[in-house]
């Protein structure tokens, strides 16, 4: 039976609304909600094909204990495995007490998850030893909000951006990160022709490339831009004296320091022209309601505290908050980030934001549990739990919904830890993460599409998440989970008190008392429920006992939950990053996201769709310092330092600077025969915050001399076969010293391997390699050699298909070979041509774009349905193109409009 049912996307904070549909069980489709405020029925690629990632076959479906870690491991049922963990805990608690135990969670679990497993470290087990992947990405804006407003409470709302006069994005780039928001900057903009759009970011990114203002600054140097813009605003009369007067305190002393920052020395620590730090602080004070945009690129960094206080601080001079279009928005990275923090999943907090350092906030905490007491001792933040980790003074550590050993940073000691640990429980819906290597028990939990309870998005919008198909194999909730080895844990500790403490039957249960216990404080949420919820739809915070909605935007009234009622001023000076480039490691590596993926690629991983961009890791360099090191493009290339070395190759892009490379973060040891970025980026942690460097590091670049490329490419029937190819040619990745795998297609789906070496690969690796991408049959195979230039190649056709082509040696056609066997596109005829030494394809093959990106639509099938006469209407109906995020819609008109042109007039 088919059936319909309103979730809420699963990966970035935007927390768009998504309608699930299935059948017999499967997600079969998902579409944009058009009721969420979030998104308004858009959809990114991402979420657009979030139902191609509902698969059985990289999911984790039983429980697994590994014996030294080795695998496969052995299926245990859930009493086994439960009780065998709450032994372990147990034991090591009672030898070393509870500070030698942590969890490890996730941004992306629920706010119901989240509160379990709050409550079991600090209620149940007396450790604050709980932190979060959100550590990584979002502390550094919670710091910052704090030490200036207050409070962890973002004050704008999407709405803003429609009124803005001007949005100024510093160290966010949300055409790629949050589309969705980007669709409502270019909305605004085409409503409002004066709109201002400044970026702040170190490269050209896809969102500078719409700015009025690109200033592309040096890494780092945020804190003297915004310094120097305040001292513009001060000294050309632009600041708001009557609200600096009025509901802020701490002007006087920032004043004095901003003294030091006149435009001219700002702009030359930042590296731009004094002329456009002018313009950007002009822009800001005189354009109208001023919006700010933010997200890792101020957050993940020694001084990302301070980041965010310094871009905070202009809107406090200027009085650009608590009104319509203004304000400093932080832009969450994780669907849930926000959710985690509200109740207090962080090693530093309490729920409901209350303060851990308060004796008063946990004496509140301890009472409304009905535990004796929560502990003093402050927990280890992210990296320093697993430094603890590799020292022993943590035991045992819980992970749950996250990959440390792919996403924390110099993530080989992180590796190291993991591997020390004296016991390891992974938590996790997929079964092939980086992390999955090191586990002693693996326990399998609910995705997307099985999962009931709430998120919190960027907004402070509170959004149901529900089911809409049941667990796969013995999966279970990750609260039920927490819940059920909280009870086994007390049992064990001789806890009378745990059953009383975790009497949860459902998911509403728990959010009902997450809910009692935000009573009186800055998100009071005493009116909402799951029921209210389903009832009224999403709603936004604070949302009190009697309200009958929440509140669009906060300090209307000019005040601030401070001890004074005033937002506070903070003196911040310039600080270099933790890494300075100089002759030894001198290029200022940038990590950052891409569109298509998200995270370690445990879900996106599995879309052959969304690997078409790029389906490999590519270091973009300026073209100086590509030709400095003999570098062309497509070259292989090594980045090291001293925590690590990766091998990639290399893309020349404009949009950088001299001395800076940007590499993106997605790919793993899953993807590739390297940790990825985080092998080389920086644990040195922001003082307030305690997150880390992870957006930049300094290192060397070399070109690799490996003359002999590796290219295997194989047509798989469908997904399911392409993913177990996949998972099963990873194994070969350690043969290469530099080698990437992943998916790629469209219509079928290829696994494409590449690699390269040094010497031409030997005739037993060939024989491998056949036989591991169902090559080694002879039937239907084409083969050319070549022993003087070391080429061997090898095609296998069945049907007149192409199947499968290995190339090494030499690997140019490699190229439009993807295309032509994603699309069937080579004819019976023209399959020789696949071993031709050539990069141009033969003239059969249609060279395409794919302009709808969501909905995975070319110009080639848009000029088909075109010449069958569709109209654009025709367009979105037939191939669904332009129904998603909307961003291909100016595209397809242009599409539609040619080829009207192209039409003869009528008689």
């Amino acid at each position: 039976m088919k059936s319909e049912v309103k979730s809420t996307c699963c990966y970035c904070g935007v927390g768009c609304g998504v309608i699930v549909e299935a059948e017999s069980g499967r997600i079969t489709g998902v579409r944009g909600d058009p009721d969420h405020p979030a998104n308004r029925g858009r959809l990114c690629t991402k979420g657009a094909t979030l139902h191609l990632t509902a698969r059985p076959e990289c999911r984790l479906l039983q429980p697994e204990v590994r014996s030294r870690r080795a695998m496969p491991g052995t299926v245990v049922t859930w009493d086994e495995a439960l009780d065998t963990a709450a032994d372990r805990f147990a034991g090591i608690i009672r030898a070393h007490g509870p500070d030698a135990v942590a969890f490890y969670i996730s941004g992306q679990l629920l706010t119901e998850d989240y509160y379990v497993f709050n409550k079991l470290a600090k209620g149940l087990i007396g450790t604050n030893n709980v932190d979060t992947n959100s550590r990584l990405c979002m502390s550094s804006a919670v710091a910052g909000y704090k030490q200036t407003l207050g409070a962890d409470a973002p004050p704008c709302s999407y709405a803003d951006i429609a009124e803005a006069g001007i949005i100024f994005i510093a160290g966010a780039n949300p055409a790629v990160a949050h589309p969705i928001v980007f669709r409502y900057i270019e909305d605004a903009r085409a409503a409002n022709p004066e709109l201002k759009v400044i970026v702040a970011d170190p490269r050209r990114s896809e969102t500078a490339a719409i700015a009025d203002l690109h200033l592309a600054i040096r890494p780092g140097s945020d804190i003297a831009l915004f310094n120097g813009m305040l001292n513009v605003l001060i000294n050309e009369n632009l600041i708001d004296d009557q609200y600096i007067a009025s509901h802020t305190e701490g002007f006087a002393a920032l004043r004095d320091i901003v003294r030091n920052y006149p435009p001219a020395i700002a702009a030359d620590l930042c590296g731009i022209a004094t002329a456009d730090l002018l313009r950007a602080a002009r822009w800001f004070a005189g354009s109208g309601p001023a919006l700010s945009l933010y997200c890792q690129g101020l957050n993940q960094s020694v001084h990302g505290t301070r980041n965010n206080v310094a871009l905070i601080h202009l809107h406090l001079a200027t009085g650009q908050i608590g009104k319509p279009g203004a304000g400093p928005f932080s832009l969450t990275g994780q669907p849930n980030a926000m959710g985690g923090r509200e109740v207090g999943g962080m090693a530093n907090l309490l729920s409901a934001h209350r303060d851990l350092a308060s004796p008063a906030d946990r004496a509140e905490m301890a009472s409304f549990w009905g535990v004796p007491f929560v502990p003093v001792q402050p927990g280890k933040a992210a990296v320093d739990l697993f430094k603890a980790l590799k020292s022993g003074e943590i035991k045992a550590v819980w992970i749950a919904c996250t990959n440390p050993a792919q996403s924390m940073p110099d993530v080989g000691a992180v590796r190291e830890a993991l591997g020390a640990a004296d016991y390891v429980v992974l938590q996790e819906a997929f079964a092939d993460t980086d992390t999955a290597d090191y586990a002693d028990l693996l326990l399998p939990a609910t995705g997307w599409g099985e999962k009931e309870g709430t998120v919190t998005n960027s907004e402070r919008c509170i959004s149901r998440v529900r089911a809409a198909v049941p667990p796969s194999g013995a999966a279970r909730h990750d609260w039920d989970i927490a819940v059920d080895f909280a009870r086994r844990l007390g049992r064990k500790l001789n806890h009378a008190a745990a059953d009383r403490l975790f009497p949860y039957a459902a998911p509403a249960e728990i959010f009902a008392e997450h809910c009692a216990s935000t009573r009186g404080r800055d998100l009071d949420i005493t009116g909402l429920s799951h029921a209210v919820l389903e009832r009224d739809g999403p709603q936004q915070w604070p949302y009190p006992e009697g309200a009958t909605g929440g509140r669009v935007r906060l300090y209307e009234d000019g005040v601030f939950p401070t001890a004074g009622g005033r937002a506070r001023f903070v003196p911040v000076e310039h600080q270099p990053t933790a890494e300075v480039p100089d002759a030894e490691l001198p290029i200022s590596l940038i990590s950052g996201r891409m569109r298509d993926h998200w995270h370690g690629m445990s879900r996106t991983g599995t879309v052959p769709r969304l690997f078409n961009l790029e389906d490999e890791p590519l270091l973009a360099m300026h073209p100086c310092d590509m030709l400095h090191r003999g570098l062309a493009d497509g070259d292989i290339a090594s980045i090291r330092n001293g925590r690590g070395e990766i091998r990639v190759r290399v893309a020349e892009r404009t949009g950088l600077a001299k001395g800076r490379a940007w590499l993106p973060m997605h790919w793993g040891s899953q993807f590739m025969n390297s940790a990825g970025a985080n092998g080389l980026t920086s644990a040195a942690a922001d003082p307030y915050s305690f997150q880390p460097e992870l957006k930049h590091a300094t290192v060397q670049v070399e070109r690799l001399d490996l003359p002999y490329p590796l290219a295997v490419l194989r047509r798989c029937a469908d997904t399911g076969e392409a993913l177990a190819l996949l998972a099963d040619a990873r194994r070969l990745l350690g043969e290469f010293p530099y080698a990437t795998i992943g998916l790629y297609g469209r219509q079928s789906p290829l696994v494409v391997g590449r690699a390269a070496t040094a010497e031409p690969l030997s005739a037993e690796l060939i024989a491998a390699l056949d036989a591991r991408f169902g090559m080694a049959d002879e039937e239907g195979a084409i083969v050319y050699a070549d022993a003087s230039r070391r080429v061997s190649k090898k095609a296998v056709a069945r049907g007149g298909r192409l199947m499968a082509i290995r190339l090494a040696g030499e690997a140019l056609a490699q190229v439009w070979l993807k295309q032509a066997m994603a699309e069937d596109e080579l004819d019976a005829g023209l399959i020789r041509f696949a071993l031709a030494p050539s990069a141009r394809p033969p003239v059969s093959v249609t060279p395409r774009n794919i302009v709808c990106k969501c909905a995975d639509v070319s110009d080639v099938q848009i000029a088909d349905a075109l010449a069958r006469g569709d109209d654009l209407g025709g367009l979105q109906e037939r191939l669904k193109c332009g129904t998603f995020c909307g961003s291909c819609v100016p595209d397809i008109r242009r599409l539609v409009a040619a080829h009207t042109d192209k039409q003869p007039a009528a008689a």
